[in-house]
């Protein structure tokens, strides 16, 4: 199994903001043949070095983390993430 897990900071940190880019990370889910699993995640401590949202995701093989990558819906929110972030994500990708 892989897991695939990504911090976001976004430009409006805003609740109100934030909330609609949880709901466009959490609309993945079980829409994605390969997504075995998705988890995402809103900051609550609200630091200066904190990131807005977590999101966790599993997949069976880094195959399936490739095909997740170019689906058209993923294709989609990362359209969404390219005009909310302040700057880039940071990812870590492990086997588990």
């Amino acid at each position: 199994m892989i897991t695939h897990v990504v911090f976001f900071k976004l430009k409006d940190r805003s609740p109100e903001s934030v909330k609609v880019t949880y709901d466009v990370l959490k609309n993945m889910e079980g829409k994605i043949p390969y997504l075995r699993h998705i988890e995402v995640g809103m900051d609550v401590l609200h630091q200066d070095r904190s990131y807005d949202i977590a999101l966790i995701t599993k997949f069976d093989s880094l195959d399936d983390l490739q095909k997740y990558d170019v689906h058209p819906l993923h294709m989609e929110v990362k359209a969404h993430m390219k005009q909310v972030l302040d700057g880039t994500s940071v990812c870590v990708d492990f086997e588990s």
